[in-house]
């Protein structure tokens, strides 16, 4: 169930979903050590993703910012999903 709504939070914004998974597995609520993506359960990765969050959600409100149906920001949110999930 948890994938499901990471995906979910992906597919609205890129970097919401994995600065959520650094959060969860910092408070230990998702076991990440020993696997591929223990790197996210680091304090420094956690205030990266956190950053990296703000500032995008900051820069899709700006006007010039281009439409997030286009074919890079969609491969940014599955990218950022498969990152997540």
């Amino acid at each position: 169930m948890s994938a499901l709504l990471v995906g979910v939070i992906a597919g609205l914004r890129s970097m919401t979903a994995p600065a959520a998974v650094t959060w969860l597995a910092w408070a230990g609520h998702l076991d990440l050590g020993g696997t591929w993506a223990a790197f996210l359960g680091y304090g420094a990765t956690r205030w990266i993703f956190t950053l990296l969050a703000l500032g995008e959600l900051v820069a899709d409100k700006l006007p010039s910012t281009p439409s997030r149906t286009t074919a890079f920001p969609f491969a940014g949110r599955i990218a950022a999903g498969g990152l997540s999930s």
